[in-house]
């Protein structure tokens, strides 16, 4: 990566804002290859997102005034992922899943303590299902629920989840509806509630 960042003319003029493309790009080859390639697919794939790591932490190490590089980035996971297994590094006990939840839940919560609502930290360039997962975990927390489709209609499995989501695109498609762009509004809707929720308690 050094060699490339001093000796490739392209390399040389890009900046973390030039390589977002590339890094989503890579994520979602990464998710491809675990639902539908091969263990070399995977190897390969995991290789193209070290190398956006390896880039990023490059051209943050020539940054004037607050450089960093990925020895920096590797210390500062390492401490992370330290505190947050204390049933690993220190002497907390966590015999299940749950357990372990609640240590990495209370470790991050400290970290975190400047965060003034439960929404903080929610990347918004998610994509919207995704992000809608997130919001509604996030909401709950609030105390602000999410109603569920009605028991008749609830799927009971995750392929009859994915062909009633897919139901649902072909519905909006069909009359000129833009599913996205629904979704991402409702949910700006739901963030609403959830800071008039957190402004009331």
């Amino acid at each position: 990566m050094h060699a490339v960042r001093e000796r490739c003319v392209w390399s040389q003029q890009i900046t973390h804002r030039d390589l977002v493309p590339y890094l989503i790009e890579e994520s979602h080859e990464v998710i491809d290859a675990v639902e539908a390639g091969t263990r070399d697919d995977l190897r390969e794939e995991l290789g193209d997102l070290l190398w956006q790591v390896l880039f990023h932490a490059a051209i943050a190490a020539q940054h004037p005034d607050d450089p960093f590089d990925i020895d920096d980035v590797a210390r500062t996971l390492t401490e992370k992922m330290v505190r947050r297994h204390p049933h690993v590094f220190a002497g907390e006990v966590a015999e299940t899943p749950e357990q372990v939840l609640v240590h990495w839940n209370a470790a991050k919560a400290a970290e975190k303590r400047t965060r003034s609502s439960v929404l903080d930290g929610v990347p918004r360039g998610m994509p919207a299902l995704a992000l809608a997962q997130k919001l509604a975990g996030r909401a709950a927390g609030a105390g602000v629920t999410v109603a569920p489709v009605p028991s008749s209609a609830e799927p009971e499995s995750e392929a009859e989840l994915g062909q009633a989501l897919l139901a649902l695109v072909s519905t909006a498609r069909a009359k000129g509806w833009d599913a996205e762009r629904a979704l991402r509004e409702r949910l700006r809707m739901l963030e609403d509630d959830v800071r008039a929720a957190e402004a009331a308690s």
